[in-house]
């Protein structure tokens, strides 16, 4: 993943991708595989994640990138995030996603960012996830930065999976960014 992702970041800056991980050791190889890419290319990257996983990051982080490198490495609670109103409301999180990054905006700092979404049930309104999403997508391409997506695959029902296909360009399968030929481009992005 490491030099196929950078070798397509390096192309083309606003990727958005879907990543479906099963279990947990799958999960953290891939992220610590990403950070260690994106500081390796001179990038910030925004990690958007649960305090525990976070901390394992770290850890594993610990042997593989200086301190300096690490300063690179910025820590967003995913629940604050997603749930900064009080409830799952895209406009709030976007506004929160774009107070995160307007500094790196500003000062024209490439970063790239990695979203862990996760809930206790995907048994709610789906229909505001592909409201996010599209928001999102449209975000990735105003202001140029890749971003992946993951949710945990054996907790998305099928009508989740098919919205998510939807409103990501690109997925990632094992080590490799494959083409969505599910996506729809939002009409106004």
């Amino acid at each position: 993943m490491k030099s196929r992702m950078n070798d397509l970041f390096k192309e083309q800056r606003n990727i958005h991708v879907l990543y479906s991980y099963e279990g947990r050791e799958e999960y953290l190889e891939k992220l610590v595989d990403f950070v260690q890419s994106g500081v390796s290319a001179g990038d910030y990257v925004i990690v958007i994640e649960n305090q525990r996983i976070y901390r394992i990051l770290e850890q594993k982080l610990s042997n593989r990138i200086s301190e300096e490198q690490m300063k690179l490495v910025r820590w967003v609670n995913n629940f604050d995030f997603y749930f900064s109103s009080g409830s799952y409301h895209p406009p709030a999180i976007y506004d929160y996603f774009v107070n995160t990054v307007q500094h790196f905006v500003d000062k024209k700092l490439p970063f790239r960012s990695w979203a862990h979404v996760e809930w206790a049930t995907m048994d709610g309104p789906l229909h505001i996830v592909e409201d996010l999403e599209r928001i999102v997508d449209n975000s990735v391409h105003q202001l140029d930065f890749p971003l992946v997506c993951a949710y945990e695959g054996a907790k998305m029902p099928d009508y989740l999976r098919n919205i998510l296909l939807e409103t990501h360009p690109y997925i990632l399968v094992e080590d490799q960014l494959v083409v969505s030929e599910f996506y729809k481009p939002t009409l106004n992005g």
